[in-house]
């Protein structure tokens, strides 16, 4: 671990005593000890006493271009100068143009866009538009998945322990997650089961809800529940069931999207499918507070009512976006997501064949992910070894993340822009962790 001189300030010790006195106490935290950062730059970042770490985690994916990267923060500091602060009551270019950005590259008859603060937001503007735009109010969303801390986002979540609450908003239902490493139906998971997937989520409809169903929501590739990728022909068949209900396919991209799953900008674009609604956030901004839900013409004109977002649209954020979205277009974000992720997978597949406890290696892009078992046939879940490699990797300089419904996943997800150098150096010190628990 590299270890730098900084200017004096608060240590970690303090900062951590600091945060026990004044912050929520349910905060998650990744290590036994919370990690304090105090400096960041690129895909590195420092705590206060100067040890520096490979950042393979990008803040759950959302430094998108780099810590402090340099065009987002000139473009920043300038509309500061300029504007700071009108909410949505008046017009602003900033927002006009980074709703521009967002239409040009959406798939489909995606355009009309909606900025909020947060992806739980942006979840919530979306499931009501989608009940607006139908005259219905029930969801279907997939067991395992996750959309945001909210009443209604939590409610739509189906992850016991992001649920904090035992009575969730009425007439949410939820399908079986079309998980192929731990298929209820087959294994190995084979074309065949997309189908009882399928029947699954129709099954669901025509069952416990009134067979009206407002929308069905997913994430494309699954990010909490610790990357799971759906198998191919999934969604193109969930997106006939849904609408032959008369209801909307709404997409999450809040993990997945601008070139995250490499070679397009969402991931619903490698199945073939163009949804009625998409959500946005985390990368869209590099870290600053947007929060997106875009649609189409029909469905963003059927809100009849008033609706506004007193920091949602703000000039300052909308700059952030803008500058985000020029670097992922000018370095090809899509194509260096294909190549990086190519290397870390291979990596990782490598290491999996030394170490069978690395169960599953999946994922699509920079969205790769570790499932650690006690045997990978039985595939229980090693919380144990999953603790020693977090505290491991930390030790060795380098962070990523966990999920998967028993906190047995590790996730990896660095900035877009992650060169090829600094890949090698992450899997050097990720493969030293994983020999030594090993």
């Amino acid at each position: 671990m590299t270890t730098t001189t900084l200017a004096k300030g608060p240590t970690s010790a303090e900062t951590i005593h600091g945060q026990k006195e004044l912050l929520l106490p349910s905060m998650l935290h990744l290590y036994k000890e919370p990690l304090v950062l105090s400096e960041g730059q690129g895909v590195r970042v420092r705590d206060p006493e100067g040890h520096e770490y490979l950042d393979l985690f990008s803040g759950i994916l959302t430094t998108s271009v780099g810590h402090c990267n340099p065009k987002v923060v000139d473009a920043v500091t300038r509309q500061m100068k300029t504007l700071g602060h009108v909410s949505t009551l008046y017009a602003t270019e900033p927002q006009v143009e980074a709703a521009r950005k967002l239409a040009d590259i959406a798939p489909g008859a995606l355009k009309t866009s909606f900025f909020t603060n947060s992806g739980t937001e942006a979840i919530e503007t979306a499931l009501m538009m989608a009940c607006l735009a139908t005259g219905r109010s029930e969801i279907i969303g997939l067991r395992v998945g996750y959309h945001g801390r909210s009443f209604m986002a939590t409610s739509v979540t189906a992850h016991s322990g992001w649920r904090p609450l035992a009575t969730p908003v009425a007439g949410i239902k939820h399908a079986k997650s079309p998980n192929p490493y731990r298929c209820p139906f087959k294994q190995p998971c084979d074309d065949t089961c997309v189908d009882k997937f399928v029947d699954d989520l129709e099954e669901v409809i025509v069952t416990t809800t009134n067979g009206r169903p407002a929308a069905f929501i997913a994430e494309t590739i699954m990010g909490v529940a610790g990357y799971v990728v759906p198998p191919a022909g999934y969604f193109e068949r969930a997106a006939e069931v849904i609408r032959h209900y008369g209801g909307l396919l709404v997409i999450d991209e809040v993990q997945a999207g601008f070139g995250r799953c490499g070679d397009h900008w969402f991931g619903i674009q490698h199945h073939g499918v163009d949804p009625d609604i998409m959500v946005m956030a985390k990368g869209i901004a590099n870290g600053w507070p947007v929060g997106a839900t875009i649609a189409t013409e029909e469905v963003a004109n059927a809100w009849k009512g008033k609706t506004i977002s007193t920091f949602g649209g703000n000039p300052i954020s909308m700059a952030a976006m803008c500058a985000t979205q020029d670097e992922l277009r000018d370095h090809d974000a899509p194509h260096n997501a294909t190549a990086r992720g190519e290397q870390l997978r291979s990596a990782l597949l490598e290491m999996q064949g030394r170490h069978p406890w690395m169960g599953d290696v999946r994922g699509m892009g920079l969205m790769q992910a570790i499932e650690i078992v006690k045997d990978p046939e039985t595939k229980e879940p090693d919380k144990e070894r999953t603790s020693r490699l977090m505290e491991a990797t930390r030790e060795e300089g380098v962070l990523i993340g966990l999920g998967g419904l028993h906190g047995t996943v590790i996730r990896i997800g660095p900035s877009l822009l992650i060169s090829e150098d600094e890949m090698a150096e992450g899997i050097s010190k990720l493969e030293r962790a994983v020999d030594r628990v090993g």
